[in-house]
């Protein structure tokens, strides 16, 4: 039997400053039988540049270039349907991935008693501008733990996942609706078929900074998974009792300043 094979998916948008340790840290993947498809949305700095330099060293990387700015969800997207294998592995151009993560993910996934596992996250650290380790993130491991945290937070980084392609033949692609929260209404869509996991080891890196879309556009995010989980409701879920309170509580942080929601948000979750 072939081994299987994994396409990595890399949206950019004017991230020029921490492009190149993004694309490196999956070009140096111990994992090494991959795709890179690499989604520049219109980049107004010297990203595409960049781009086309790694491009023509490594002939994994498959680059493209939007006609105009189309936004995350459509690259996203876009991506999707030029991917080829049958993994689907995501990284945001601003972070990066330890050596080892696809490897290690990739073991845990072929493993016989995985089998219906079909999404497979990770824990993050936490960077700087600099790149310097600030603190941790840390997700549910289980299943029903990632279905349970959906009522007060996503279960997944988007950028610690793998996922089986057929996961996305089964439930489409990203739905633009839901702005900013667009992972949080694929998993919840992707659960109702698919198993849900975390492996507890802290395989990328997450940069927080001024411009990151959870402080920039943090109210969007609010009211988009607010929708995604009032949605979930009409599904087939239902809201446990004692998480009640953590989802209203979500509905009252849209009105609070952003630097203190990611803050009480912290403090109640205690993930970081």
């Amino acid at each position: 039997m072939k081994s299987p094979k994994i396409s990595v998916i890399m949206p950019n948008y004017n991230c020029w400053k921490y492009l190149g340790e993004a694309i490196e840290s999956i070009l140096n993947q111990s994992f090494s039988d991959l795709e890179f498809i690499i989604i520049d949305d219109w980049s107004t700095d010297d990203s595409w540049e960049i781009i086309q330099k790694y491009a023509k060293i490594d002939k994994r990387i498959k680059a493209y270039k939007n006609e105009q700015n189309m936004h995350i969800v459509y690259s996203r997207n876009r991506a999707l349907q030029l991917a080829a294998w049958e993994y689907i592995a995501f990284l945001d151009s601003d972070d990066a991935a330890y050596p080892e993560r696809l490897q290690i993910q990739l073991d845990f996934m072929e493993l016989p008693e995985n089998s219906k596992i079909g999404i497979c996250g990770t824990n993050f650290d936490i960077i700087n501008t600099t790149s310097q380790k600030i603190w941790e993130k840390k997700f549910p491991r289980t299943h029903q733990e990632c279905i349970e945290s959906i009522w007060y937070r996503n279960p997944f980084g988007q950028n610690t996942v793998l996922i089986r392609k057929k996961c996305f033949d089964k439930v489409w692609f990203y739905n633009n609706n839901y702005k900013n929260a667009e992972d949080l209404d694929m998993w919840i869509r992707m659960w109702k078929y698919f198993k849900l996991y975390n492996i507890q080891q802290n395989l990328s890196k997450y940069r927080v900074f001024w411009g990151n879309s959870i402080i920039k556009q943090q109210k969007t995010m609010i009211k988009s998974a607010l929708k995604a989980r009032k949605n979930a409701l009409r599904l087939w879920y239902k809201i446990p009792l004692k998480w009640r309170f953590y989802y209203w509580g979500t509905w009252c942080m849209q009105f609070l300043p952003p630097r203190f929601v990611l803050w009480l948000f912290n403090k109640i979750t205690k993930v970081w």
